[in-house]
């Protein structure tokens, strides 16, 4: 990638995370944390790796994408939002009833959405079996899941590494949020997870770990997991809870909480801050 490219990416990114704080504040509920934490994830998925188009949202050779830690959707919707699946002003609505964005992914509800998730731990089993399904078919489409650090102590996301080394799904790739923090803490303080990466080696995976936010290493990591054969393979991203908007950053207390008025507008002025910074540069 060039400069340009990236400047633009980081400008996708800041919309991306404006688009999550409107959202939770005018829902007066959600997760803002996890999902400024994901937003770089998310906007180069979309933007630079997958194969997919909003005019042809059900395209059968698309790649598919299923964000297992479901709860950080308001980022995710809107980097689908940004992307054309649906307008801007629908992230106004989120969480309300009736609407098409609801506080987890809705496959049946929601354009863009290729799996429901929420329940942690699940939607890494769905993008084994879609993956496995490309296998069986002879497609060639790609899968992609975003998984939690947390959401990784529970054992559903191991029985499904297994399930993804054994039948050798090497056009798999997760990737893992990894900003250290969950609903009650410290992810080492409630459950000692660690050493994610070779984790997952064990498991029979390949392996990169790269920061979360550089999209320099995302080029990197997901050209790695592209010529990756025989096995599946994760991008452990380090990342930080609430990244972007400093009063969140590294801050569990933000795990599902709205900003109020007050809040709000110090986060939507630092993060326009930010957004102007990438279009001058």
């Amino acid at each position: 990638m060039n400069s340009a490219e990236i400047q633009k990416l980081k400008g996708l990114a800041c919309k991306a995370r404006i688009g999550a704080i409107t959202g939770t504040y005018m829902a007066k509920s959600g997760h803002p944390g996890g999902s400024l934490s994901s937003a770089d994830i998310f906007t180069y998925l979309y933007f630079k790796e997958m194969n997919a188009d909003s005019k042809n949202p059900d395209d059968p050779d698309r790649d598919r994408f299923v964000l297992s830690k479901g709860h950080g959707c308001p980022s995710l919707y809107a980097v689908l939002a940004l992307k054309g699946y649906f307008p801007m002003k629908e992230l106004e609505k989120l969480r309300h009833v009736g609407a098409m964005l609801q506080g987890h992914p809705d496959m049946k509800g929601t354009p863009g959405i290729d799996m429901s998730s929420g329940s942690l731990g699940q939607g890494a089993s769905a993008a084994c079996g879609m993956a496995a399904a490309a296998k069986i078919d002879g497609k060639s489409y790609r899968v992609y899941s975003v998984l939690g650090d947390g959401e990784c102590e529970e054992g559903q996301i191991w029985e499904a590494a297994m399930f993804a080394s054994h039948y050798k799904l090497d056009n798999l790739c997760f990737i893992v949020d990894s900003n250290g923090l969950q609903i009650d803490g410290k992810v080492e303080d409630v459950a000692g997870l660690c050493m994610l990466k070779e984790k997952f080696e064990s498991f029979g995976f390949g392996t990169a770990e790269i920061d979360g936010h550089s999209f320099e290493d995302m080029e990197n990591a997901f050209n790695a997991a592209r010529n990756c054969k025989g096995k599946p393979f994760v991008i452990i991203a380090n990342t930080v809870k609430g990244k972007g908007v400093s009063f969140m950053e590294n801050q569990a207390g933000w795990h599902g909480v709205a900003p109020n008025d007050e809040q709000y507008a110090k986060a939507i002025a630092e993060l326009e801050a930010q957004l102007k910074e990438t279009e001058e540069a």
